[in-house]
């Protein structure tokens, strides 16, 4: 017992559970635990397990149970709060649908996201993150014009305000319409914003999906939702077995329901793209510190557009919700779509829910019943497939047997250098492809004569389709870098058919990677392309579908602004591109979604609004898995790219909120304007840690590399 003295004093602690305040005699020397056990009546018997002390002003975790208060920097004025360390987290999942999960709010975010991926049987956790909802008003301004909203405080008397910590992701929504605090910290009810604000790692290693969790994500007090009615939330039997979970989230409903959809929002410019990335949870936070609170609402998305080792067999739910996710990009136009490409992403999404009406549980999800059967089989001849293919490169080809011959491309292709203020036409010249490097010569007998006209490096380069199969157009841009800070050069190349456009395509994707036509991926790149062409080919004569067009809504299929284009043949027009995929399995056709989603020129590229050091001018800088960009505000064009292989360090000035990349022969400096600098810090750390994953290395989960990686700190 402590007894009164100079060296005690009184410290105010709110017990969350009982709603009751008391007053403890304690000593600066004396550890956090030991405070924590002066707190538990042992004439009330509870299960306190779960609980630790929060400490509002400072909007920390008091976790170190070793640690003193003085170490703590608790003091005589402090007001701490005595919670559960799990607490309901509303989660919209990428299909749009709620679950309300028991989520711990104690732990760093990515391990939070990390637990419950595991819950919800989705590998490779460190794909995705948790994101605040956002409001139209979000769209409107950058985050550095956003009001920066205080926290709400339980005080004894009332609630009081603060300022949020500076070195924190202080990004708030606007509204309180996404919360739902049962007020059990803040004891208020009528300010509800949400905000946001530093825990330590908590190690999870990711299990196989094979293997089933021993409870439900649901218990003991959550409840699944499902979006159809009542506002969106039905309840769904909270104690339900997992795998029956498992199933509804392999399979979503059709739409999700009005006042969901209609919260959905639709950039309409890349600025507005660009500001959409404000609302990224920092991964090395916990839930709590930003600015999170019971019953509140997040959003469970992929986060990084790299995903490693899509499984149907594994996969069922990370397929679906990944494909949830893709559809929902080109519904609300986050990415740009030609015709063709629009009615073929619509015509799979119908043969998806066609098939998902045909089985109703998933019970068919294209994958054959005898590789079910012998899985273990399959495994092993897939991997000496593989590994024969990349030992001994593609088999076919006239050459198969040659190790020793470098493969290589030549054919007529036409040829243009756009320049300002210019009115010159494609050139035919005789294209040879060789060592990652494109040789143009006038004629063909040139190549034996002398040195090509023009020789393009294509290491490095960005590649980007330019095809409109309606007129016959198979274009390929290439932007080479032309060195330190100077922006890209342009080049287009024009083939003269599907053919040739699948064979050149490949050939200068894989180079910008820097990899030969002797890679094994060659051959899978070439029939990738060539099946998203022939699925936006209409069929000549097409059987007759036994589907009513009246019973097709276009809305669910179309985005606004092609629905405003097709206008009244919309149905018409998905009906026939149905034709091209109606023999597609439910997991196939979604896969192929997928696919083809990750071919459009803008997939997988985050953007935000930046200034570079020492200019005035507001510029885009686009972050994808392997490079970062600078692109123009208005246009999107590519001015300048930069490698990872190239980069040697990354840092931030957190004073300043500014961030500098060190390149081997330069500095790029730049503040974030639309997102706070660390969300642009953790892209690029996320994307190099996602690039260390290979089948070869061991699968276990390094968080401590992640934080590493995307902390910001040393």
């Amino acid at each position: 017992m402590i007894h009164v003295g100079e060296k005690t004093w009184n410290l105010r602690i709110f017990i969350t559970d009982l709603q009751v305040e008391k007053t403890l005699r304690v000593r600066g020397d004396q550890h956090i635990g030991g405070v924590m056990l002066q707190l538990v009546d042992p004439e009330m018997p509870k299960d306190w397990s779960d609980h630790a002390l929060w400490w509002p002003a400072k909007n920390m975790w008091l976790t170190r149970t070793r640690s003193t208060l003085d170490q703590a920097g608790v003091q005589s004025d402090s007001f701490l709060h005595f919670t559960p360390m799990h607490k309901t987290l509303r989660v919209q999942m990428p299909d749009l649908r709620y679950l309300d999960c028991r989520v711990n709010f104690s732990i760093k975010t990515f391990g939070a996201v990390v637990n419950l991926c595991k819950e919800l049987d989705i590998r490779y956790p460190e794909e995705l993150s948790f994101c605040k909802p956002l409001e139209p008003e979000h769209l409107k301004k950058n985050f550095s014009k956003l009001p920066q909203k205080m926290i709400p405080v339980a005080e004894a008397n009332g609630t009081a305000y603060l300022h949020p910590a500076p070195d924190t992701n202080s990004f708030v929504p606007i509204t309180n319409a996404y919360n739902g605090s049962n007020g059990s910290l803040d004891r208020s009810h009528g300010n509800g914003n949400l905000l946001c604000a530093p825990a330590s790692p908590y190690a999870t290693t990711p299990r196989r999906a094979t293997t089933a969790p021993g409870t439900p994500i649901s218990s003991p007090t959550g409840t699944w939702w499902h979006n159809n009615s009542h506002n969106g939330y039905v309840p769904y039997d909270s104690g339900s077995i997992f795998g029956e979970l498992q199933e509804n989230l392999s399979v979503s409903p059709r739409s999700p329901s009005p006042d969901v959809r209609a919260r959905l929002l639709r950039p309409k410019s890349l600025v507005q793209k660009a500001r959409m990335n404000v609302g990224w949870l920092d991964s090395s936070l916990s839930i709590m510190e930003q600015g999170v609170r019971e019953f509140d609402t997040l959003c469970l998305r992929f986060k990084y557009y790299t995903f490693f080792d899509l499984n149907p067999k594994y996969d069922q739910v990370r397929i679906n919700q990944l494909y949830e996710q893709a559809k929902w990009s080109i519904l609300n136009e986050e990415l740009d779509c030609t015709e063709e490409e629009t009615l073929m992403f619509a015509a799979l999404q119908f043969q998806i829910n066609h098939q998902t009406d045909l089985h109703p549980h998933g019970t068919d999800s294209g994958i054959e019943s005898s590789s079910q059967e012998n899985g273990a089989d399959d495994d092993i001849d897939s991997a000496l497939n593989e590994l024969q293919i990349t030992l001994e490169g593609p088999s076919s080809g006239s050459d198969a047997g040659n190790i020793t011959r470098i493969p290589e491309l030549s054919d007529y292709l036409r040829f243009l250098k756009p320049q300002v203020f210019t009115l010159r036409g494609y050139k035919r010249y005789f294209f040879t492809y060789r060592d990652l490097q494109l040789h143009l010569y006038k004629s063909q007998e040139d190549t034996r004569r002398g040195a090509p006209s023009i020789t393009i490096n294509l290491r490095g380069c960005e590649v980007t389709p330019d095809v409109h199969l309606a007129q016959g157009k198979f274009g390929i841009r290439l932007e080479v870098p032309a060195g330190p800070k100077s922006p890209n050069t342009e080049y287009w190349v024009r083939c003269e058919n599907e053919e040739q456009y699948a064979k050149w395509m490949a050939a200068c994707r894989l180079a910008a990677k820097g990899r030969s036509l002797a890679d094994s991926s060659y051959e899978s790149e070439v029939n990738s392309i060539r099946s998203l062409l022939q699925m936006q080919k209409p069929q000549a004569q097409a059987a007759p579908l036994n589907i009513n067009p009246r019973a097709v809504d276009a809305n669910d299929y179309l985005s606004p602004k092609m629905l405003r284009k097709l206008s009244g043949k919309a149905v018409q027009r998905i009906l026939e591109a149905h034709a091209n995929v109606r023999q597609l399995q439910l997991m196939e056709a979604k896969l192929k979604y997928i696919q083809a989603w990750q071919s459009l020129p803008d997939f997988g590229v985050t953007l935000f609004v930046i200034k570079f050091d020492g200019h005035k001018k507001e510029e885009l800088l686009g972050v994808a898995h392997n490079r970062i960009m600078r692109m123009d505000l208005n246009t999107g064009d590519h001015l300048m790219t930069w490698r990872y292989n190239t980069m040697k360090a990354w840092n931030v000035n957190w004073g300043v909120k500014c961030m500098m990349i060190q390149f081997h022969d330069e500095n790029v400096i730049f503040s974030c304007l639309s997102a706070d600098c660390k969300v642009v810090h953790e892209f690029i750390g996320g994307y190099i840690f996602m690039s260390m994953r290979s089948k070869e290395n061991n699968q276990t989960l390094n968080e401590e590399m992640f934080h590493k990686l995307t902390g910001g700190w040393s």
